[in-house]
């Protein structure tokens, strides 16, 4: 494993981050869940992410009693707070209630007196951003969390928060988009914003939620069990198994090969060229693919390898940054 400072903060990360959203709690048992742990663990990955919703809190409390044991110094945990966790109408949102709520109840389920990170999981456009970012601070005061990030915030909004931030004298320090070869909205405005602010990319679905293993090919339904036929994940991945897309994918495969890698390590290992990606998200159902994923730390990928990726994916790689993955 090799690791990377967090923007330009004083906090290092593992390349490779280990994700639990769609897995735990719902797409794979317990079990399963601590085992693709402590292979994350024993592969060096120390940068663990999750969020308050992902299946339903579940996915938190499950985290929690994996990384149990462990000490606490040894890993950054991050999650977030934004999304509906309960029917009332403050259980939602970037408000200061449900914001310090919200972190008191991750701290619970995580069995921990901190968070390195704490991001807000999408802009709220109907909170003052002023109001968020105090209550942010005083978290921080308070010693609960560590450092501040955002997830798929757009780059004015990303600029403003950062202004604030210095204001209120705390360290905003990471965004968390989607990127891949195939979702490249980020480069044209997030990445120079995050750039100016500090900011590093800790980026979810460097793999293009499956799609860039090869494993859906065209003209095929999807494999059993895989995430275009999981209801949650299912949506984010539908717009890219196209036949188009599927077909230009799979001329990706000699590329791989080329370089003694698997079509997933080729991904993940793309991403990671990006000078402002400070972590690539990897997320599993089984112990093996996180052993097998970790492998792309520390790959340089050349020129010519870069150009041989463009060239074949060409115009399908999505790249209008007026697209966020806001759903």
């Amino acid at each position: 494993m090799e690791f990377r400072r967090l923007g330009r903060s004083g906090l290092t990360v593992s390349e490779i981050a280990y994700g639990n959203w769609i897995t735990h709690g719902s797409q794979v048992e317990e079990d399963a869940a601590h085992a693709c742990v402590r292979a994350a663990l024993d592969g060096g990955i120390t940068t663990f992410d999750t969020a308050d919703v992902y299946a339903g809190t579940r996915a938190e409390s499950v985290l929690g009693r994996a990384l149990q044991g462990v000490r606490r110094e040894s890993y950054e945990l991050l999650t977030k707070a934004y999304w509906p966790t309960g029917p009332g109408p403050n259980d939602r949102g970037l408000g200061r209630k449900h914001l310090i709520e919200s972190c008191h109840a991750s701290l619970r389920r995580l069995g921990t007196d901190h968070l390195d990170v704490y991001q807000a999981h999408r802009y709220d456009s109907t909170t003052p951003l002023e109001e968020t970012m105090s209550a942010y601070a005083d978290l921080v005061r308070q010693g609960k969390v560590l450092y501040l990030g955002v997830s798929e915030w757009r780059a004015e909004e990303i600029t403003a928060a950062a202004a604030l931030a210095r204001e209120l004298r705390v360290q905003l320090v990471s965004n968390q988009p989607q990127y891949s070869m195939l979702w490249r909205v980020i480069e044209a405005e997030v990445v120079p914003a995050c750039e100016r602010e500090g900011l590093g990319q800790i980026v979810w679905s460097p793999i293009g939620q499956g799609v860039l293993t090869g494993k859906y090919k065209p003209g095929e339904a999807p494999p059993a069990g895989s995430r275009a036929t999981d209801q949650t994940g299912g949506q984010f991945v539908k717009r890219m198994l196209t036949d188009e897309v599927l077909t230009r994918v799979q001329r990706l495969r000699p590329v791989a090969e080329d370089c003694g890698l698997s079509m997933a390590q080729l991904a993940i290992a793309w991403v990671l060229q990006n000078p402002n990606v400070s972590a690539a998200i990897i997320g599993a159902s089984r112990p093996e693919q996180v052993t097998e994923n970790v492998k792309a730390a520390g790959v340089r990928l050349d020129d010519g390898v870069l150009a041989r990726i463009d060239e074949i994916l060409g115009d399908v790689a999505e790249r209008d940054p007026g697209k966020t993955a806001r759903g």
